[in-house]
């Protein structure tokens, strides 16, 4: 089924599980990854950036997630990540996104709260689910840069009270674009925030936290799991590789196939974790 965020981390909550948000960075990567999460018995959420989105096709994107949710029994949600643009998330949720996340970790805490709640206002009148940030996760993604400010619990509680968002994105250690080296999560920060907020809280610079911390995250209220880097990278090399060393004549999808596999290998080994197993 094609759905919303709001709908899959409710039973991940309920059976105490993590989702994997994955981000798409073509379109030869979206049947690959959706494939990979029926392999896994398991719902996934689809991310794009607008950079993503406007370099396919809103449309496009919504109309293949839509397909093969269909075709293949997969819950899937298509989720705009870290936009800072109303207008922009406007756009994707009248072309058929079913979740958003409007970013304004940057502005005052204030400004957020007000910000945020025009958003949730506008999707939520359309059955659309909202995430929003608090604090700021390091590093960069998408042309975002941004140096870390942990969450704070009492300020995170009082953010969720006024804005009704439906999902949390915490800073608790990760970063994003991390790749070569492994976070030191928060732990404690993570409890805390656990303790004091009552909805699903999110990862992300999912690909450098350590998947012996994973089981931690999953047990103390982490209901999404970005993960972006690890595909970006993996994928990437292998097309370096095939294309290097294939001739120009060649079928192109003798060198995409091995990278779309590659999607598919990390998109499940994260899934296993994720499941809690």
């Amino acid at each position: 089924m094609y759905t919303s965020l709001n709908k899959v981390l409710k039973s991940a909550a309920r059976f105490n599980y993590t989702v994997g948000a994955f981000n798409m960075h073509n379109l030869e990567m979206l049947p690959a990854m959706i494939l990979a999460a029926k392999k896994q018995g398991a719902p996934i959420i689809i991310q794009t950036s607008v950079g993503t989105a406007e370099y396919i096709g809103h449309e496009v994107i919504v109309s293949v997630c839509r397909s093969l949710a269909d075709s293949q029994s997969v819950d899937v949600v298509l989720h705009l990540d870290h936009c800072t643009k109303f207008s922009e998330i406007k756009k994707a949720i009248d072309l058929g996104y079913l979740s958003v996340m409007f970013d304004g970790s940057s502005l005052s805490f204030q400004e957020n709260i007000l910000r945020t709640k025009e958003v949730v206002a506008y999707a939520s009148a359309r059955g659309v689910s909202v995430e929003a940030e608090l604090g700021t996760i390091s590093g960069s993604e998408d042309g975002i840069s941004a140096e870390k400010a942990y969450t704070d619990p009492e300020k995170a509680k009082i953010f969720v009270e006024e804005t009704k968002i439906d999902a949390l994105a915490v800073s608790v250690g990760t970063c994003h674009g991390s790749y070569k080296a492994k976070t030191e999560l928060n732990f404690e920060l993570i409890k805390k925030l656990h303790e004091t907020v009552d909805i699903p809280l999110v990862i992300h610079g999912g690909t450098g936290v350590k998947e012996e911390d994973i089981k931690f995250c999953v047990d103390h209220g982490i209901r999404k799991f970005n993960v972006g880097t690890e595909l970006l990278v993996g994928w990437t090399k292998k097309a370096t590789e095939m294309f290097n060393n294939t001739k120009e004549n060649s079928s192109l999808r003798n060198n995409i196939v091995p990278c779309n596999e590659l999607v598919s290998e990390v998109v499940c080994r994260k899934i296993k974790l994720f499941l809690n197993n």
